[in-house]
């Protein structure tokens, strides 16, 4: 199959997931071209089946905002068109599902004999649970799923979320965001773990974009309460708008000296291979992809009762899942086991395990699977 994918190029779990798709995808003898404004960040290596596309949007002074949508679409317009795609892979509702729709649009107006390139959107989570409730784009995230040929979404919660709120007429197929277990495993890391921590300090760590919604700040309030008892270190990977405030909560604190702020790194593995476990306080998770990172390097997570993360995660067997914002019943879970190595041996091994079930080698076939469901016209729509 020849297959376009659009996404958000910058850090994050959806960029993450649609670049590791179109990777994998090549791997297993596609072709694959990227269309975005940027390359995404973890497409370095050269892929003989792998293509980028640059959307350029030039600034004329007529627009206060560049008109980015318009550009996207012709450009898919386009790459359909020269490349010969069978389809349009956009993750997010708003606002790749409406280019992609509008990019067919111009191939009919062109009368090109790929106007019928099929259009399939993935939902991530806050295109639905978010911006998508606002009122200004409420329509335009059900148009754009509406007008899609198929629509999957990363979880069961976000799936039945979206039915909700949405009522799209295009049925919704839950396939799950996965982790390639071959490369994220726990790595001997023991040189590198001595430069952030003593050996009798244990190290937690928190992976994330520092939005709001992802609440550092609660992370700092756990690790505060943690190091009351355990000697640790606290690793904070990533940057957003969320990072002075916790720098400066962290200095507040007086544990300053034990916070690292990393920003962002592409060395994840090992830094999940040197810590103890990771915790994740979001107020939103639509699936959690850095959790599962973390559990396939064999690291327990600590984490909020929401979204698609009991999905994930399972209470007491390979992490803890608390009521959002209970930094003290957090806390207390992480001491439960860094305190215990017996318990954290287990929870590191049975998460794992639950990792392996979300390989790439078993979630990228579901998504040929649809592909070629949707190319034959197998997807109806759903009964509303």
């Amino acid at each position: 199959m020849k297959i376009g994918i659009t996404c958000y190029p910058t850090y994050g779990g959806s960029g993450v997931v649609a670049t590791e798709l179109g990777k994998a995808l090549a791997e297993r003898g596609h072709t694959v071209h990227f269309i975005s404004y940027a390359m995404p960040f973890r497409l370095s290596a050269f892929s003989e089946n792998i293509f980028y596309h640059e959307v350029n949007v030039n600034a004329y002074p007529l627009f206060q905002y560049p008109p980015y949508t318009i550009s996207l679409a012709s450009k898919m317009a386009d790459v359909v068109s020269f490349e010969k795609l069978d389809l349009l892979h956009v993750h997010y509702a708003i606002p790749h599902a409406m280019s992609a729709f509008l990019a067919k649009e111009i191939l009919k107006d062109r009368n090109d004999p790929k106007q019928d390139v099929k259009i399939i959107t993935t939902l991530h989570g806050t295109d639905i649970t978010l911006v998508g409730l606002e009122p200004d784009f409420n329509g335009a995230v059900r148009l754009g799923i509406n007008k899609s040929d198929g629509a999957t979404a990363v979880s069961r919660y976000l799936k039945q979320k979206t039915i909700e709120d949405f009522q799209p007429r295009t049925e919704i197929e839950t396939i799950p965001n996965f982790v390639d277990t071959e490369k994220f495993m726990r790595l001997d890391c023991s040189q590198f773990r001595s430069a952030f921590a003593e050996p009798n300090e244990k190290v937690l760590i928190h992976v994330s974009n520092f939005r709001p919604l992802k609440r550092v700040g609660d992370v700092i309030k756990v690790f505060f309460e943690v190091n009351k008892t355990v000697p640790a270190r606290l690793l904070l990977v990533g940057d957003g708008p969320e990072r002075a405030e916790a720098e400066h909560f962290a200095r507040e604190l007086g544990i300053a000296a034990r916070v690292r702020f990393l920003g962002r790194q592409e060395a994840i593995i090992e830094l999940l291979s040197i810590a103890d476990v990771m915790v994740m306080p979001s107020e939103s998770e639509t699936f959690g992809l850095a959790a599962l990172e973390a559990m396939a390097c064999g690291v327990p997570v600590v984490a909020t009762a929401i979204g698609g993360l009991p999905e994930l995660i399972t209470h007491d067997l390979n992490g803890y899942l608390h009521p959002l914002g209970d930094t003290d019943a957090m806390a207390a879970s992480v001491c439960l086991l860094l305190k215990d190595t017996s318990r954290l041996n287990s929870f590191a091994e049975a998460s794992r395990q639950t990792a392996l079930q979300y390989d790439t080698g078993k979630i990228v076939p579901q998504y040929e699977q649809y592909y070629e469901a949707v190319l034959s016209g197998g997807v109806k729509e759903a009964a509303i």
